[in-house]
This record gives structure tokens, sequence and C-alpha cells, in this order.
């Protein structure tokens, strides 16, 4: 029989771990801006995604447009990475929500965003097996224009994806400010950047160790 790639959660764990600024170096890319945590950087081998569904059997016009444009969005990233759709949330890692992020408190006061990737750690119990693993929440709103929509989801997805950091090339995906026409395709600098991360060494994906989670046996 072949494993099931995305088993549901038997048990889920919070366990309290933060993102630090990255090692110093010299990666390629946008390397040095992202951002990485004590045990590794927060990527997996291979990522399993919800999408929320319409809300009724036939998605309206305004659910399809934005189901479309995260669709390709999902499609453009499948490109690089081993990517598996789930039906049920519980078998995901990434969670793509249908909804306007909340505001931001700034210095200079409140902002709304497009998008946002909110990142949680977890120890997580699959088949028997405990594995350190990321879990995203990917808010991408509802109520923007067909390619706004597109952009804004590439990018919030590869924050999801372990791009926790920001390109300072507007022409690049990642790119904190993009240029006055969005992104919709992954540049040479974002597929750089990926492989070096893809490539770092991380205790994601494999058994918490005892110290940091001593209660999982």
């Amino acid at each position: 029989m072949i494993p099931d790639p995305c088993p549901p959660q038997q048990d889920v764990r919070p366990i309290d771990m933060a993102l630090q600024a990255a090692q110093p170096g010299d990666p390629p890319g946008y390397g040095h801006r992202l951002a990485t945590s004590p045990q590794g950087p927060p990527t997996l081998p291979r990522w399993c995604v919800w999408l929320e569904p319409a809300q009724a059997a036939t998605a309206n016009r305004w659910e399809q447009r934005w189901l479309s444009a995260v669709d390709a969005a999902l499609t453009t990233w499948q490109q690089v990475l081993p990517i598996i759709r789930v039906q049920e949330p519980e078998r995901a890692q990434i969670l793509i929500e249908r909804r306007r992020p909340p505001l931001r408190q700034l210095a200079n006061g409140w902002r709304a965003s497009n998008g946002r990737s909110l990142l949680e750690v977890l120890a997580v119990r699959r088949d028997g097996s405990w594995s350190l693993e990321p879990r995203v929440t990917v808010l991408v709103s509802p109520e923007l224009r067909a390619s706004v929509l597109r952009s804004t989801a590439l990018h919030e997805l590869g924050h999801a994806f372990g791009l926790w950091g920001h390109s300072d090339d507007p022409g690049d995906v990642m790119a904190v400010h993009q240029g006055h026409l969005p992104v919709l395709r992954l540049t040479a600098r974002d597929r750089e950047t990926l492989r070096w991360l893809q490539a770092q060494p991380t205790r994601f994906g494999q058994r918490p160790s005892d110290a940091l989670l001593p209660e999982v046996r």
C-alpha cells in the first residue's frame, strides 16, 4: 500500500519559537535577508496545502475569481516545489483563507495589507509519529483586482514555503515593494534563493528533540 503523503493530524502541540535574523554569510540571491529559527529554516521536503473552498456547491463570481488567482499562484510554485493539495485542513501545513488581513499597527499608525502569512511552530503526530512542522495560515483579501490577487497570493505563499524575508529588487516575487506592475512569475533570483534555502540544514520535518518537547513520547 502506498503511504498517505498527507496524513491527518492525530495530535498537535504548539511550540514557542520565534524567527530570528539570518546567520552571517554570503548566500545567493536575497538569502541574507531571510529569517530562520533556532531549529533551522521552517521548510519541509513536501508541502500539503489546503485552499478554502467556495461557501456553496457552485462558487459565485467573486469566489471564482479568488480561487482562480490563488490556483494560478499555487501552480507557479508547483514548478519548483513538491506541493500536494488536500481537501481537509487537518492534512495541511499551509492553509489559504479568503479574507482580508487585520490592520497592522506601525509606528506612524495602522496599515492595511492585501495579504499576510501567519507562522506557527508545532509538534504534530501523524500516522503515530511526531515531527516538527511549520503551520502557516495565508490570508489573501478577496477585494483586489485579479492580477493583484494573484501576485499577492504568489508573494504570501513564498513566505509560507520558507522565504521569511524580502528581496530588495522590485522585480522579484518576494520584493517588499513591487514595481508598478504586479509580479506574476518567479524570477531567477527567486528560484536561486529558494534552491539555497532548501539546501540548508533544518530540524523541521523530523522528530522534535526531547529537550525541545520532553512530554512527547
